[in-house]
């Protein structure tokens, strides 16, 4: 039994950019409502970096929406497209990778979605299954379908091409290959980040041309990272990440910019519409402190991926270390006894993953960011106290306990 349309369509709408067209996806609702036939909603997943964050989360929850509300998840794994390289927003020709090296993200890219998609209600397909299949025929087919004007259409190919950066006729293709895994399983919606609009609608395109009703399409926006400025990356550190720990995760949380409270409110979180007007009105009552709030919103999102019991045990020692300066109880432990070599604090930071180079050990004991047991160390040159054991903290967030001599 189905949700009645305005109730789909409210939940659907939710945090969306753009449906197009929303009338032509209220009818298919419509038509799956009456006929008791569940939608075929797509998402393909590149699987180029096997670590997913919240920024990945946005879309996959709303795919989750679409599976509460009885409709057919379908997760592709572009495994064979991977191989190609999304040119979307690139101002260079991604490196292919291989097909084992897609297949092994793709896994672990399955593992991870799981945290937000019910298991037992969507289906994982690899779109090599049927692109591997195809022969140098049926590519010069596909590709005559579509014009090379209609290609330079795409703001970031225009931009390269008048920029002088080479375009591989490689990259024309992966829109097309894309295209035809929403022929492949007859999609009737296909979900992705607003970065994806020109490939979803060469979606709708190539399915006409195939015989096919076109799908409906609906993008998300990209979720900006903790630093407020750039989309959520890994490589750009601004991320908080499915596989965090719960102390990392409601510490990242508590980083992002009062401005963008609302936004991961609504995007990365259950909380009801009600709940979401709510956090609306306080974000404009000066009384209320945006600090709490974001509390409140750390808890909610390690209670997701966590536990409720995970989520209060991460803000207990999130208060102990920043309120009470205190220690964590959970540390890790490193022996110096018979390291040898390990004589000062900048070797024992190297060696222990805390710096990545004896010049950053440096740099962050001159800038006042080391202590051990409390008292900061001024000295680069200083050497390992001669303790049977001893706290070093680097930075405000990474503690290490030390068995010395």
């Amino acid at each position: 039994m189905f949700p009645k349309l305005n109730e789909q369509m409210d939940l659907i709408r939710r945090g969306a950019a753009e449906i197009i067209p929303e009338d032509d996806l209220a009818r298919k609702i419509e038509r799956s409502i009456k006929s008791k036939k569940p939608l075929r909603v797509k998402l393909g997943c590149d699987p180029s970096r096997p670590d997913l964050h919240l920024g990945h989360s946005v879309v996959l929850r709303k795919l989750r929406q679409f599976q509460d509300l009885g409709h057919q998840a379908i997760l592709i794994i572009g495994d064979f497209t991977g191989m190609i390289g999304d040119p979307s927003g690139k101002s260079k020709t991604r490196p292919p990778l291989s097909l084992e090296e897609t297949r092994r993200n793709g896994q672990t890219y399955f593992e991870q979605a799981t945290k937000v998609l019910a298991a037992q209600k969507f289906k994982m397909l690899y779109n090599s299954e049927w692109l591997g299949k195809m022969s140098f025929a049926d590519v010069i087919l596909l590709a005559g379908r579509y014009t090379v004007a209609r290609m330079l259409e795409r703001d970031d190919f225009t931009e390269r091409h008048k920029a002088g950066e080479p375009i591989g006729i490689h990259e024309f293709l992966y829109p097309l290959a894309q295209a035809m895994d929403s022929v492949a399983v007859e999609a009737d919606v296909e979900l992705g980040g607003t970065d994806q609009k020109f490939n979803l609608l060469v979606g709708r395109d190539i399915q006409r041309e195939y015989g096919q009703e076109p799908q409906a399409i609906l993008t998300m926006p990209i979720l900006p990272g903790t630093d407020g400025i750039e989309k959520m990356s890994k490589s750009l550190d601004n991320y908080i990440g499915l596989n965090d720990t719960p102390r990392d995760m409601f510490g990242k949380s508590l980083r992002i910019p009062d401005f963008l409270i609302y936004t991961y409110y609504e995007l990365t979180t259950n909380i009801s519409n009600k709940d979401l007007r709510e956090i609306q009105k306080q974000l404009a009552d000066r009384k209320v402190n945006p600090r709490d709030l974001k509390r409140r919103l750390a808890r909610t999102l390690v209670s997701m991926y966590h536990s409720e019991e995970e989520a209060a045990k991460a803000e207990e020692e999130f208060d102990k270390i920043f309120v009470e300066k205190s220690a964590p109880d959970d540390m890790d432990v490193f022996s110096v006894k018979e390291r040898n070599g390990i004589e000062t604090i900048v070797s024992l930071m190297t060696e222990a993953k805390l710096a990545s180079s004896r010049g950053e050990a440096r740099r962050l004991i001159e800038q006042g960011g080391v202590s051990i047991d409390g008292e900061k160390v001024s000295d680069p040159n200083a050497r390992i106290p001669d303790k049977a054991e001893f706290v070093l903290k680097v930075g405000k967030r990474r503690f290490l306990k030390v068995i010395g001599s």
